[in-house]
């Protein structure tokens, strides 16, 4: 059966809120995202008004993953796939998407927050894609990654 991908759409976002807790590394559960402030209401929201821009991506009735950013400052916020997509370049579609999108919308430089632990996967995932370290953390005591499109071409 094939993935489609989507752009994100408010009544994506309870899936996404449930997949968050499914992922193999850096799981966040309902429960602890609504301690940050994230809750099915506030997120959708932050789609419908058109803050966060998202991809999804859906097999059968199953969301596989998704991909969010900021549209005012080109931060990606968050890429999460369940685990049984790992590894099949889902991940890489859907930041791409992302990334494309968020570009069009004028961001000449991308940023996000990433694990440094070298035995996850992430940290290895961006760099591979072209994510630099900025020698800055975020927010959550991450490491900060970014993009810039003028060093990678067109």
């Amino acid at each position: 059966m094939d993935i489609l991908l989507h752009p994100a759409r408010p009544e994506d976002i309870a899936a996404c809120v449930e997949l968050r807790g499914r992922t193999r590394e850096n799981a966040v559960p309902a429960e602890r995202l609504a301690a940050l402030g994230i809750t099915v209401e506030s997120w959708s929201g932050e789609v419908r008004r058109g803050e966060l821009i998202g991809y999804v991506a859906w097999q059968g009735g199953q969301m596989a993953g998704y991909a969010f950013g900021n549209v005012a400052s080109g931060e990606v916020v968050v890429l999460a796939l369940l685990p049984a997509y790992e590894g099949q370049g889902l991940g890489r579609r859907l930041l791409q998407c992302l990334m494309t999108d968020l570009r069009a919308r004028g961001h000449q430089r991308l940023f996000l927050g990433c694990a440094s632990d070298p035995t996850l996967r992430s940290p290895g995932f961006y760099r591979h894609l072209g994510w630099r370290p900025t020698g800055r953390r975020d927010r959550y005591g991450d490491e900060e990654l970014e993009f810039l499109f003028e060093l990678a071409g067109p």
